[in-house]
């Protein structure tokens, strides 16, 4: 026999008997999901392109678009295609990523979750049958295949690669309920976490029951940002969303969305020429940006009153409240934003 099993092949590390294989895998390469509020985060490449599906049903179909020269094809496993909903997952791991990288922690394409915080952080039912659906969407991901020339940081490849490389449930209840699991997201995706090329949601995204609300909502977001407002033709909104349906029944769709009202953030209208109107809600115009400036110190201080907290979340909440509260002048930034995280941490 060779030397491979005592450790004396020329794969060995070191010196005599009993040495050590390479250590393949170092701790950069895992991640534990524990930040209890991290802002909702979306990835700028698939909320401006159309990856994920919108059907209701398996959709079998391969998806071919181009735009603007970027390319996209997306094939379906036999699971079929993932869909919008199946993207709350991806959502989930972005927003704890961006959360961590913000707190100076160290981040890998490989996480750890709870399954129960990802349904709850995402506004699902936690029935047995939810859990159910998130293994079958877990499935779709890993299946789904895509083969694109977007950009994701600074890296333009053509491509083909799963949106998850792979998904392991690592703990199950004793009725069978997945508790952990571990997802090692695609180099694509990563690449564009730690080129923060991501987008803050609003928490209402997850409230959006119809698949075309969330993506409309995705487009704008994208589009109009903070801008006043943003035109686009129903045409090309027809083509960005992905949506299958012919453009008069996807028209009929979005002055449905007109007359309800109801996206986060934005409202929509109709203009001549079968143009759509993005316009931004009040309520993004007065987030707090100019709010006097809190350092470091308080941040950690905040950190250690409420561990597992996202501190730079709890921050945007405490500047769109002093804007609220009508930008009172104040001695100290620090110890008022301190004062907001304790009464935080009190309830």
């Amino acid at each position: 026999m060779t030397g491979d099993i005592t450790g004396t092949g020329p794969g060995a590390v070191g010196g005599g008997a009993g040495r050590l294989l390479p250590d393949r895998h170092g701790q950069m390469d895992f991640f534990i999901c524990d930040i209890f509020d991290a802002i909702p985060k979306d990835d700028l490449a698939t909320m401006e392109h159309p990856v994920f599906s919108l059907a209701t049903r398996p959709d079998r179909r391969i998806l071919r678009y181009a735009h603007n020269g970027a390319e996209i094809e997306v094939t379906p496993s036999v699971k079929g295609l993932a869909t919008i909903h199946d993207k709350d997952i991806l959502i989930f791991c972005i927003s704890q990523l961006v959360a961590a990288l913000n707190a100076g922690r160290a981040v890998g394409r490989t996480l750890t979750l709870r399954a129960h915080d990802l349904l709850v952080a995402t506004n699902r039912e936690t029935s047995g049958d939810a859990y159910r659906r998130l293994r079958e969407a877990f499935e779709r991901l890993a299946g789904t295949r895509i083969t694109t020339n977007i950009v994701t940081g600074e890296t333009e490849t053509t491509s083909g690669f799963g949106l998850i490389e792979r998904w392991e449930i690592l703990r199950k209840s004793r009725g069978g309920r997945m508790i952990s699991v571990s997802v090692t997201l695609s180099d694509w995706l990563f690449r564009a976490v730690m080129a923060k090329s991501v987008l803050t949601l609003s928490r209402d995204y997850f409230r959006l029951r119809k698949p075309l609300e969330r993506r409309i909502y995705e487009i704008a977001r994208k589009h109009c940002g903070r801008q006043p407002s943003w035109r686009v033709s129903v045409a090309v909104l027809h083509k960005k969303s992905g949506s299958a349906a012919p453009l008069r029944v996807f028209r009929a769709a979005v002055r449905r969305m007109i007359a309800s009202d109801h996206l986060p953030d934005y409202a929509l209208a109709e203009e001549e020429g079968d143009i759509l109107r993005v316009t931004r809600r009040a309520a993004l115009r007065d987030d707090g940006r100019d709010a006097p400036p809190v350092s470091d110190a308080a941040r950690e201080a905040a950190r250690a009153a409420l561990p597992g907290r996202d501190v730079y979340a709890l921050e945007a909440e405490w500047r769109a409240y002093w804007a609220a509260s009508g930008r009172p002048r104040l001695r100290s930034a620090d110890a008022a934003f301190l004062g907001f995280a304790r009464a935080r941490a009190a309830r």
